[in-house]
């Protein structure tokens, strides 16, 4: 194709964006976090991912079965010779987001996160040496691609109990906490080590910071507190955050992000960062993504702040100015609480009570039906309850959590077959 047969922007053509997407919801509505600005569309799609996408305006879309790098980079290459080399190339999940990069890399697209800002915020070990350098306190950790002993890993560490994370994956899939030589010298002999890395165990409350970068400085940012832990959750309690009212402790954790965000060198895109705070009041940092927050994060920020999370870590990737603008105004208490799926699967709903009569400040709940055979290990999306909830303080919002979590109930029976 010509550059003579393509749309264009005076005598340039139009801009072209490659989007791996794997999103079906409103999250991957990206026709609509363009907000009207000319350019060319291209999606590469799971079939899950489809629904979201606007055929009409797409310049193409394929769908794929996988979004891995060797599976994309073919098509890509195809996509290129047809309408050129993309301005950017963007991935909006924790999955697609290294993919994005090395394509972009492997192609020499200027526009979108380079790949060594990337691996910055994608590998462990290399995101906490880069903020510990910085002087701010992160755990002691070690990478394991020597496969050393559980005896080496633990004198180097300060002792147990320690953390085995893997280096490059979302919430807590892979985690293990090991209490004895024995549990680490098992779960050592069980890993591919040149995928891990082992940490200190840092006790205290965890806190989520989520927000947006422009130019090198905070353009929106707010600071929650969970009620459990992405651990917790793997391990069937459910898991929910509440919102931060504004005051000296979120100034405090704030601030400590932005510390955090600037030693890794982020100028322009979306973050959901995690932080320790021990039981002495120090703040530990624990790791962050380069993306927004999962869960019911993106929808309780809309709902509470008026910011679609998604829309400003699209724009904020391929260059276009944020649509989010400062009211001026405050918003209530806000929070939310998941449910994973039930330990024994595959199973059936035979009973769930709602709790919103109870529970005042439950302004939204996803309910599994009766009868509904649950097969899956659920997801942070697709769990067996969901409740968002608002409320005029951060410890009103705190204690309604408690109290659903006092009141719902979901009874299920196996089934088999």
């Amino acid at each position: 194709m010509s550059d003579e047969t393509l749309p264009l922007c005076g005598n340039e053509p139009l801009p072209l964006y490659v989007v791996l997407n794997r999103s079906g919801d409103e999250f991957g509505e990206y026709h609509r976090f363009l907000d009207g600005t000319p350019c060319r569309m291209v999606y590469l799609t799971t079939p899950g991912g489809l629904p979201a996408l606007d055929k009409e305006s797409a310049l193409e879309i394929r769908v794929l079965d996988s979004l891995a790098y060797d599976d994309v980079l073919p098509v890509l290459r195809e996509i290129a010779v047809w309408h050129g080399i993309p301005d950017a190339v963007f991935g909006q999940s924790e999955y697609d987001i290294f993919t994005a990069a090395r394509l972009s890399a492997e192609l020499g697209v200027a526009g979108g996160y380079g790949l060594d800002l990337v691996r910055r915020f994608k590998d462990k070990p290399a995101m906490k040496s880069v903020v510990g350098e910085a002087g701010i306190r992160v755990p002691r950790f070690r990478h394991l691609d020597d496969a050393p002993s559980a005896e080496t890993v633990a004198e180097e560490l300060g002792g147990l109990p320690l953390v085995l994370k893997p280096r490059a994956a979302a919430g807590s899939e892979g985690v293990t906490v090991v209490g004895t030589m024995e549990a680490l010298r098992e779960a050592l002999d069980g890993i591919d080590s040149a995928a891990y890395e082992c940490e200190e165990y840092v006790e205290g409350e965890i806190f989520h910071v989520d927000g947006v970068y422009r130019a090198g400085a905070l353009h929106f940012v707010s600071a929650s507190q969970y009620v459990n832990t992405c651990l917790d959750y793997a391990h069937g309690l459910p898991l929910g955050s509440v919102l931060l009212d504004e005051g000296p402790e979120r100034d405090e954790l704030t601030a400590f992000a932005d510390g955090c965000l600037r030693a890794l060198g982020l100028l322009d895109g979306a973050f959901h960062l995690e932080a320790i705070r021990r039981p002495g009041g120090e703040l530990v940092f624990l790791e962050v993504g380069l993306r927004p927050g999962g869960a019911q994060v993106p929808f309780v920020h809309v709902d509470l702040y008026g910011i679609d999370l998604f829309a400003e870590a699209f724009r904020a990737a391929i260059g276009l100015p944020p649509l989010w603008r400062a009211n001026g105004t405050a918003p209530t208490g806000g929070g939310w609480l998941i449910y994973p799926a039930p330990r024994e699967l595959p199973s059936t709903v035979t009973h769930r009570t709602s709790p919103r009569e109870s529970v005042p400040e439950v302004y939204h709940e996803e309910l599994p039906a009766i009868g509904q055979r649950m097969t899956g290990p659920g997801s942070y999306d697709d769990g067996s309850g969901i409740f968002r909830l608002r409320g005029e303080s951060a410890a009103d919002v705190r204690r309604a959590v408690l109290a659903v979590m006092n009141v719902y109930g979901l009874c299920t029976e196996p089934s088999h077959g």
